[in-house]
């Protein structure tokens, strides 16, 4: 019967990572070396061994790509490590009650190790995005508690390596689609996985027990004060979100304006290059013409360039005095012809390059044109991702509310009304497609990322 079973709460948390301390190469003091022999390991891989096995290949298609050495990647592990956007990896411990009714060396404690040992052996496979490269269940503490340490990534990236590390695309690849400020990808993938621990709790005869949802009624002014630290936690989190996201925003514009420039020197070097051509090619014309001026000069009416016989000269001495002259100006003709021949193959491979260079020169020209347009466009979108992060200062959200308001026109706010409506009769019917409460961000954010691909499309087909 339902009223007989026990109840139990859940905790999901992060924690800092400590592999060493997980794997038990050292012990704390608040750990047993009696009961270590109990602990269970699923995997323990060398992070660094994992990072070549996800990404080495992309690493090697993007650094193919550059055509400056200073924007290849040698060591992505290393990028990662030291850079601040994305976490080298991340860890959840998840625990079943605690230490006064869950106790390691109780029957209870037992049963939590068991269900938490049959949670762990799914966890992979219905998150395919989080690869597992260590986790562990540990049995030498208070209470069973299990730590999985994972590297989120994402595949067919359009930015940097198109296999990257990535949170937010790794949760939103396995349907966690962000929402309200509360409703991050994080927040629901947490609560996703709470609900399948929780199905392997009630196979085992355990409920859980979700403290807060059925709390004594609150006085007016605690009640005021959780709602209030609730808000503070969800707009901290929203905020941090739209720092990343001008942070991809920044450095997408960076990006483009490198490309820019790359652009602007090829066809600045391109313009040098046929101006050179060109010279060449007159030159070569000018050669070409002399060639066929001596060819029917000396090549086609001998008689009007050999000397006249003596009145008295004999046939054969004629012949000894003209022989050398006549052969000097025949091996001058063959050497001139072949020379002809070969200046003539070089002069149609050089109007054809010529030709070409022009053609690319052109296709420059109306490429540089198409992103000048394209990034003005998005510097604008810049500028207004600037305003709200300068409006989430000390004030937050407030003003950023009010200025959101202002700037919205009348249709933008029936439709948003709208959106609204329809996504609290999706959320009562189940449906994950949650959609962003404030219409002012989003129309901006979905602005910058259609921008974004067309400034990038038009790049590659440089």
């Amino acid at each position: 019967m339902k009223g007989d079973l026990l109840k139990r709460t859940i905790s999901f948390m992060t924690g800092k990572g400590s592999l060493n301390h997980n794997s038990r190469k050292f012990h704390a003091k608040n750990t047993d070396p009696n009961r270590t022999h109990w602990n269970v390991e699923y995997c323990n891989e060398n992070i660094k061994d994992v990072y070549h096995e996800l990404f080495d290949e992309a690493l090697k298609r993007y650094n193919d790509k550059q055509t400056r050495k200073d924007r290849k990647i040698d060591d992505y592990y290393e990028k990662i490590r030291s850079g601040k956007q994305e976490k080298l990896f991340h860890e959840v411990i998840l625990q079943i009650g605690d230490k006064d009714n869950m106790g390691s060396e109780t029957m209870e404690g037992q049963l939590a190790a068991k269900i938490l040992d049959e949670y762990m052996k799914g966890f992979q496979e219905r998150n395919p995005t989080l690869r597992v490269f260590a986790a562990h269940l540990h049995l030498d503490e208070a209470t069973p508690h299990l730590h999985i340490d994972f590297i989120p990534y994402v595949t067919g990236s359009k930015r940097g390596l198109d296999t990257r590390v990535s949170l937010k695309q790794a949760l939103s690849s396995l349907g966690f689609k962000g929402g309200s400020r509360s409703e991050t990808e994080l927040n629901q993938w947490v609560q996703s996985e709470k609900q399948k621990l929780a199905m392997v709790m009630r196979e085992n005869e355990i409920e859980w027990d979700q403290k807060g949802t059925h709390e004594p009624h609150l006085s007016v002014l605690d009640y005021k004060k959780k709602v209030r630290e609730q808000e503070v936690e969800e707009l901290t989190e929203h905020k941090n979100l739209l720092e990343h996201d001008l942070h991809d925003i920044s450095e997408c514009v960076d990006e483009i304006q490198k490309e820019k420039e790359q652009v602007e020197k090829e066809r600045d070097a391109v313009i040098k290059k046929t101006e050179v051509l060109e010279k060449r090619f007159s030159a070569l014309n000018s050669k070409a013409g002399r060639v066929d001026s001596h060819a029917r000069e000396y090549g086609y009416y001998p008689e009007e360039w050999l000397p006249e016989a003596g009145t008295l000269e004999s046939a054969k001495s004629y012949r000894k005095r003209i022989f050398p002259l006549v052969k000097k100006v025949a091996n001058m003709i063959q050497a001139l012809y072949s020379k002809y021949l070969d200046l003539k193959t070089k002069n149609q491979k050089l109007s054809d390059r010529n030709s070409d260079l022009e053609n690319r020169v052109d296709r420059l020209r109306e490429e540089i044109s198409v992103i000048k347009k394209d990034n003005v466009a998005l510097l604008n979108v810049v500028y207004d991702m600037d305003r709200v992060v300068a409006v989430l200062g000390e004030d937050k959200v407030k003003e950023a509310i009010e200025v959101a308001k202002h700037l919205e026109q009348a249709n933008a706010r029936q439709k948003i009304k709208k959106r609204r409506i329809d996504r609290r009769e999706q959320n009562k019917n189940g449906c994950e497609n949650g959609l962003v409460q404030d219409g002012f961000w989003i129309s901006l954010f979905l602005k910058y990322m259609v921008i974004k691909r067309k400034s990038r499309m038009k790049v590659k087909k440089l």
